[in-house]
């Protein structure tokens, strides 16, 4: 590769990343009025989503009327987190939120919100989240991070889960090692300056860091125990679900249908994220995606409450059932 083009690659990988961070209101609807409700109980729906890849069938059920067939309205607010934005899907502010698994089986286990998982939004694959170190670390092998420091975005989250699975099939415990929180835009810096020994990166900050600073992969995250590992998914509230169930079943048909075009043409994914996010058509296709999914799988996703008590965050078995509503297999 020329030294120019990979300046340019470069370059809009760094705006990409930088991207993937930026949220804020606003978001899109299905426009005009909305096709024969069929007697659903609400018509107007409001998403709360990060600006990430993996609520691109949003964008493209939005697009492609899918949702309007259904009789639904759907508009989108971008959020910061989905541990952040629980409280509006609490208070009826979203009507369905986009979070990571580990934040809502949390919630749900404490007892602090009674949700139900109305879609799935991603599963990991290979080369979408890696654990990098720096160029010319000392560091070769997972079992050499005895006593050293790993970067993760947030703790008792899914990164710390899955670095924590990964050092078990190593042999070694989360305590042999220290977690330190940094955002993922600054953490090529903090594994560059020494900050953190190892680093938590998912797409598309892990080649960033690669391009820019040499760092270099130590191992692909969800790998062995965790592949096809279940990240994130859609949610409501018990009361929502229970008030609502034909409006429940509108959304997750019109959801099925842009994620099977998603999972079918890559071309459409593409053209959903240059409408909320602020990722480029040219870093869109280096982007690896991971996996779309059209139904919840109850056996897939136990796996991550399973985790989750292995490792402490909960203090007893979680039976994901209770999360499912019609719709999931």
């Amino acid at each position: 590769m020329s030294g120019l083009r990979r300046r340019l690659r470069i370059s809009a990988l760094l705006l990409t990343a930088t991207a993937l961070l930026i949220s804020g209101c606003g978001g899109g609807s299905d426009s005009g009025s909305s096709g024969k409700s069929g007697g659903l109980e609400k018509t107007d729906i409001t998403v709360g989503m990060l600006a990430l890849p993996e609520v691109a069938p949003i964008q493209i059920g939005i697009d492609k009327g899918f949702f309007k067939a259904e009789g639904l309205n759907v508009k989108f607010e971008l959020v910061q987190g989905g541990a952040t934005a629980m409280p509006d899907l609490v208070s009826g502010k979203l009507d369905v939120l986009h979070s990571n698994y580990v934040s809502a089986i949390l919630a749900a286990a404490s007892g602090t919100a009674k949700l139900k998982v109305v879609g799935e939004a991603y599963v990991a694959k290979p080369g979408n989240f890696m654990l990098m170190t720096k160029k010319g670390s000392s560091i070769t092998k997972i079992a050499e991070l005895k006593g050293k420091k790993v970067g993760v975005n947030t703790q008792k989250n899914i990164a710390t889960l899955a670095v924590s699975a990964l050092l078990k099939t190593n042999g070694l415990t989360p305590e042999d090692v220290s977690f330190t929180e940094k955002p993922f835009p600054e953490m090529a810096g903090a594994l560059e300056s020494g900050e953190v020994d190892a680093a938590f990166m998912p797409e598309p900050f892990h080649e960033v860091a690669a391009g820019a600073n040499g760092a270099v992969s130590l191992s692909d995250m969800f790998t062995g125990p965790t592949a096809d590992f279940p990240i994130a998914g859609y949610l409501t509230t018990d009361t929502f679900a229970k008030d609502n169930p034909k409006t429940v079943a509108a959304f997750q048909r019109g959801l099925a249908k842009a994620a099977e075009l998603a999972i079918s043409n890559s071309a459409e994914v593409d053209a959903a994220l240059l409408k909320y996010t602020k990722i480029d058509k040219a870093t869109a296709d280096l982007m690896q995606l991971g996996g779309f999914s059209t139904s919840v799988n109850g056996t897939r996703l136990q796996r991550v409450a399973d985790l989750m008590q292995e490792f402490g965050y909960i203090p007893s078995k979680f039976d994901v059932n209770q999360l499912l509503v019609g719709g999931a297999s």
